[in-house]
């Protein structure tokens, strides 16, 4: 019965109110219902599938965003949404305790991914778990010819960001979607996606289409508007149809894989360890050194710990995963202070550059200050998890009745902690576009409404990817006159105040373009 007021609610809008009558649909804006049937037996016939306005494939931190900006906004709140995961932890209903070991895994947002939490009702909760804001940060090289710090007050601001778990972000998302709907229970689907069927006139290659019978004798209604529809079929043997389908489930995404749409991309040849370590004093600085190998990023998390990221060779990695934990804080120690180089020292050019920049703009508060030695590691207390890395941007966001978001679009080199951040952006933005076509009447899926969160996100992606690419091959090579580059590069930083600001600006998402104002 409630596939066939969504049906009877998609009829011309001449008809609209005369199908809504006959139906029992809910008006436009109406509270929302979201009573799926997950297509039960009844009396041993089977019932009618569920019919959707907006199908998320993947419940990790992107997909739960866009579920929950979808449902806190006025104009789409009404919209019936299913979320596509078997994760077991999307069944956590209550806060994480704080006072327990901090996972691995976690994200440093930005402040405008904090302000898109903020505007959803999911930062509240964040709020109640752990959580640990820095104003602070501080970035060298292994060659000791140059370092540059980072302060929030530089651009007036109380934090350059915030480090959170992704089980604490993915758990905050998920309570403000219960405070949202009247039964989640019914919006998450615990199973996989196995196949998407494509409308014809939106089949591209190698995409499944719909059957090909003529549709216009003897079928229902209801048939007739599903033909319209993407076709899911879940693993434990269910069916829906959507309107619109959003891949969000990773950067092996099966949504974009059966939709054809091809990718552009390479393997680094690194990998990354990542765990969670101990200090005697609590850390509120985010430290990143860059060794021959790669980048070690030491974050705090709260409670005297930090989290790293350590970028090496894939050798390398298991040769690390595999020491004792004494061994391991041992070499984290040595990575951070001492080792593979000397610390930076101020000098006569870092005085002249000082006095010489100090006329341009108003000076940044960090550019007086001196290099730290980072706190020393104590112990590991965390599992030590190793993953390869990798670069990969889809030339298509879109195509009709679907978008991709997260990294199921793009994936990034982690050295600067923006993959996720590019992934929430993606959020916001595709939610904004989908409110924008339902409050002028438009199809949710129309190819014309998504390519406008296409324009706006991959131009934004697209330089994003390319910069922390470049940081990657420039860092990677040890060549004495890049060397003398890359020196003046955190020298430039450092004392160059503009320049400086404005790196803090886009890496805090401000602004969508490095180096312009």
């Amino acid at each position: 019965m409630l596939s066939r007021r969504r049906c009877f609610a998609a009829a011309a809008s001449r008809i609209r109110p005369l199908a809504r009558a006959f139906c029992g649909a809910p008006a436009s804006g109406a509270p929302r219902s979201q009573d799926h049937s997950h297509t039960k037996k009844v009396a041993g016939v089977k019932a009618p599938p569920d019919v959707l306005d907006v199908a998320i494939v993947g419940g990790g931190m992107v997909g739960l965003a866009v579920a929950c900006a979808l449902s806190n906004m006025p104009l789409t709140k009404h919209l019936k949404t299913a979320i596509i995961d078997s994760n077991p932890a999307l069944k956590s209903r209550g806060y994480l305790d704080k006072n327990s070991t901090p996972d691995s895994r976690v994200s440093t947002v930005t402040p405008a991914t904090i302000s898109f939490f903020r505007d959803i009702g999911a930062w509240e909760h964040v709020q109640q778990q752990r959580h640990a804001f820095f104003g602070k940060m501080q970035v060298w090289d292994y060659t000791g010819l140059g370092y540059t710090r980072y302060n929030a007050r530089d651009v007036g601001k109380k934090y350059l960001g915030c480090v959170v778990e992704n089980k604490v972000l993915c758990n905050s998302l998920l309570l403000r979607l219960k405070e949202e709907l009247d039964d989640i229970e019914n919006v998450i689907y615990p199973t996989r996606l196995v196949s998407l069927t494509f409308p014809l006139k939106s089949r591209q290659a190698g995409m499944k289409p719909a059957s090909s019978e003529p549709l216009s004798i003897g079928h229902t209604t209801e048939e007739l508007h599903c033909s319209n529809l993407v076709k899911l079929d879940l693993s434990d043997g269910r069916m829906l149809y959507s309107k619109l389908v959003i891949g969000a489930d990773g950067s092996k995404s099966n949504v974009r894989q059966i939709a054809s749409i091809k990718t552009t991309g390479w393997n680094y040849p690194q990998s990354a360890i990542i765990c969670t370590v101990e200090h005697v004093v609590e850390n509120d600085c985010a430290w990143q050194r860059f060794l021959p190998s790669g980048p070690i990023a030491l974050l705090p998390i709260g409670n005297n710990f930090s989290n790293i990221v350590w970028t090496m060779s894939p050798e390398e990695s298991l040769r690390h995963k595999s020491m004792s934990p004494e061994e391991f804080v041992k070499s984290v120690n040595h990575a951070l202070d001492f080792g593979y180089g000397p610390h930076p020292r101020s000098t006569a050019l870092d005085h002249y550059m000082e006095q010489f920049f100090s006329g341009i703009g108003n000076t940044a508060t960090s550019t007086k200050e001196c290099f730290e030695v980072p706190p020393k590691a104590t112990g590991v207390v965390s599992e030590r998890m190793a993953f390869p890395l990798s670069l990969m941007h889809s030339h298509d966001y879109v195509s009709k009745r679907l978008a991709l978001v997260g990294d199921a679009a793009h994936t990034v080199h982690p050295l600067a902690g923006q993959g996720v951040n590019l992934g929430f952006g993606d959020a916001a933005a595709l939610a904004k576009v989908i409110a924008e076509g339902v409050s002028v009447g438009s199809d949710v899926g129309d190819l014309t409404l998504l390519q406008r969160y296409e324009k706006d996100r991959k131009a934004a992606n697209v330089a994003m990817t390319a910069v922390l690419d470049g940081f990657q091959k420039m860092y990677s090579v040890d060549f004495g006159p890049l060397n003398i580059v890359r020196a003046a590069a955190f020298h430039g930083a450092q004392y160059i105040s503009p320049l400086k600001k404005s790196i803090i600006s886009y890496a805090m998402g401000d602004k969508k373009w490095p180096l312009f104002p």
